[in-house]
C-alpha cells in the first residue's frame, strides 16, 4: 500500500516526471519503472562481487597467475569507479531512459564477451568496458528516485535501493557459488557472465515498454550542455587513486607514489567546476552542493568509509573459506548469506523511518557494524566445521542488520536535498565514494590479511583482517556523529 506523500519540497518541483504531462500528480507508473531501474542496478552491482568465489576456477581456466586474474575483479571496479559520475551528468542532461539502454546493451554485450572470451587478456579488457557500461547504469538509480518521488515515498524509494546495494554485494559470492556448482568444474566461471545476457536482454524489452522517452531541461537551454574538461580531470583523479591501489593489491607498491597527485587534480577539479559555474555553464558536478548541500559531504563520508570497511572484509572471508579452509564456492557463499539476509529485513524499515529519525539511524546501524564486526574478530578464527556455522553466519546477520540500515539512510539523508537537475550526478559522486572505498578496502584487507598470515599464520591473519575493518567501520561512524552534529546544529538555528 502506497504510503500518503508529504507537500513537494520547491526542488522536488523541478522533477520532469512529477506528472508525467507536465502536472503536479506523480507518474501512476513510477513503482513499475523503478522496478526495472533496480533489477538493472542489482546486476551491475552484483558482478563487482559475484566473481570473488571465481577466482580460482578462472586462474585454472586460463592458466594464468593470481596477480593476471585479480584485475578480472580489479579492472571492473576500476573502470566502474571512473564513468559513475560522467555517467550520472549524462543522465541528467540526455535522460534516463537514454542512458539506460545505451548502458544496458553494452553491459550486454560485453557480459558475452568475458564469457567467451579465449584468453586472460581480452577477459580483462572486456570486464574493464562492462565496468564502464556498470558506470553508466548505476547512477540512474539514484537520479531517477529524484525525478519519481518526494516526501515519504522518496525514503521508501532510497530503502529499497539500499537494500539492493546491500544485498547485491553481500549474495555475489553466493549466487557466484551456485553457479560454479551448478555448471561443473570446467570453464564453469564463465557462465557467471554469461547469465547476465538473457535477464540483461529481458531488461532492456521493460526498459522500452515502460521508462518515458523524457530529458529533463535546464532552464534557458535548448540543448543539454556537457563539461568534458571537467569529465576528464575528474576521471583522472579517480584513476590515480584507483589504479595504485589496484596494483597494491598484486604487491606492485610502487604505484603508490602516484597518490600525492590526487589533491591536486582534485583541487583544479575543483576549481573548474567553480569557473564552469560562474560563466552559467553547466558542470559536472555543482561542487557548492559540498558546502551548501545540508549532508552532502558527510554522507559522502559516511558511506566511502563504510564501503572501505565492509568489501575488505567480504573479500578476505571469501579468500580464507577456500583457500585456507579448502571450501567449496557454493559452501564459501552460503556461510557469507547472514549479511544479505540482515540487510534485506534492515533496509526497507529504515527507508521506512529515515525521514523521522535522521542521523541517529546511521549513528546506531554503524555501532551495530563495528560491534559484529569485533565479535567476529574475537570469536570467529580458528573455528571449524559446526562451530564456524554457528558463530559466523549469525554474526554477520547481526552485522547486515546494521549495514542495511547504513546504505539506504545514507542515501536518503545524503541526496534528499539535492535538486532533480543534478540529482544523477550527484547520486554518481556519492556512488563514486562507495567504489574508491570497495577498491581500497579491498587492498588494504587483502593486504593485511596476507601479511599476517604469512607472519603468523590463518587465524592471525583472519583476525588481523577483521580487526582492520572494525577500524574502518569506525571512522564511517566518526563521520555518521559529525552529520549528526551538523543535523542538530541545523535545526537549532
Amino acid at each position: 500500500m502506497v504510503e500518503q506523500q508529504d507537500p513537494p519540497r520547491a526542488a522536488d518541483a523541478l522533477a520532469p516526471w512529477s506528472g508525467g504531462d507536465g502536472g503536479d500528480e506523480p507518474d501512476p507508473r513510477r513503482w513499475r519503472i523503478f522496478a526495472v531501474s533496480l533489477v538493472v542496478g542489482f546486476m551491475a552491482l552484483l558482478d563487482v562481487t559475484i566473481v570473488n568465489v571465481a577466482i580460482p576456477s578462472i586462474q585454472e581456466g586460463l592458466d594464468t597467475s593470481t596477480g593476471t586474474v585479480q584485475w578480472v575483479v580489479s579492472g571492473y571496479a576500476l573502470s566502474f569507479g571512473l564513468v559513475l559520475v560522467t555517467g550520472g551528468r549524462l543522465g541528467d542532461a540526455y535522460g534516463r531512459r537514454l542512458l539506460l539502454l545505451v548502458g544496458l546493451g553494452l553491459f550486454v554485450v560485453t557480459s558475452a564477451a568475458v564469457g567467451l572470451a579465449p584468453n586472460v587478456e581480452l577477459v580483462i579488457l572486456a570486464r574493464l568496458l562492462q565496468g564502464a557500461a556498470a558506470g553508466l547504469l548505476t547512477p540512474q538509480n539514484s537520479g531517477l528516485i529524484q525525478e519519481l518521488f518526494s516526501g515519504r515515498e522518496r525514503g521508501r524509494a532510497f530503502g529499497i535501493f539500499g537494500l539492493t546495494v546491500s544485498v547485491s554485494a553481500a549474495l555475489g559470492p553466493v549466487l557466484g557459488g551456485l553457479i560454479i556448482a551448478l555448471f561443473g568444474e570446467e570453464d564453469c566461471w564463465r557462465w557467471i557472465f554469461l547469465v547476465n545476457v538473457p535477464i540483461g536482454l529481458a531488461a532492456l524489452v521493460a526498459v522500452l515498454r515502460l521508462v518515458p522517452h523524457t530529458r529533463p531541461r535546464e532552464s534557458g537551454e535548448a540543448r543539454p550542455r556537457l563539461d568534458p574538461l571537467g569529465s576528464v580531470l575528474l576521471g583522472a583523479a579517480v584513476l590515480l587513486l584507483l589504479y595504485p591501489v589496484v596494483r597494491a593489491e598484486s604487491g606492485n607498491y610502487l604505484w603508490l607514489l602516484l597518490l600525492p597527485l590526487v589533491p591536486v587534480l582534485a583541487a583544479v577539479f575543483v576549481g573548474w567546476e567553480h569557473r564552469v559555474v560562474r560563466r552559467g555553464g553547466a558542470p559536472l558536478l555543482d561542487v557548492t552542493l559540498l558546502r551548501r548541500t545540508p549532508g552532502f559531504a558527510n554522507g559522502i563520508a559516511v558511506g566511502t568509509l563504510y564501503f572501505t570497511g565492509f568489501t575488505g572484509l567480504v573479500l578476505v572471508l571469501s579468500i580464507h573459506l577456500q583457500t585456507e579452509m579448502g571450501l567449496a564456492p557454493l559452501t564459501a557463499g552460503l556461510l557469507l548469506t547472514g549479511f544479505a539476509l540482515g540487510s534485506a529485513v534492515s533496509a526497507p524499515l529504515a527507508g521506512r523511518v529515515v525521514t523521522t529519525v535522521g542521523r541517529q539511524l546511521s549513528v546506531g546501524a554503524l555501532v551495530t557494524v563495528v560491534g559484529a564486526v569485533v565479535a567476529m574478530a574475537l570469536l570467529v578464527p580458528g573455528r571449524e566445521g559446526g562451530a564456524l556455522w554457528a558463530l559466523l553466519p549469525p554474526l554477520l546477520f547481526v552485522g547486515g542488520l546494521g549495514g542495511g540500515a547504513v546504505i539506504s539512510p545514507n542515501f536518503t539523508l545524503t541526496l534528499d536535498q539535492v535538486p532533480p537537475r543534478m540529482g544523477g550526478a550527484a547520486g554518481g559522486a556519492l556512488q563514486t565514494g562507495q567504489r574508491i572505498g570497495s577498491a581500497v578496502g579491498s587492498a588494504l584487507g587483502v593486504t593485511a590479511y596476507t601479511v599476517a598470515l604469512g607472519l603468523w599464520g590463518p587465524e592471525a591473519g583472519l583476525r588481523t583482517a577483521f580487526l582492520v575493518s572494525a577500524v574502518l567501520v569506525a571512522l564511517a561512524l566518526v563521520a555518521a556523529v559529525v552529520a549528526l552534529r551538523d543535523e542538530r546544529a541545523g535545526r537549532e538555528a
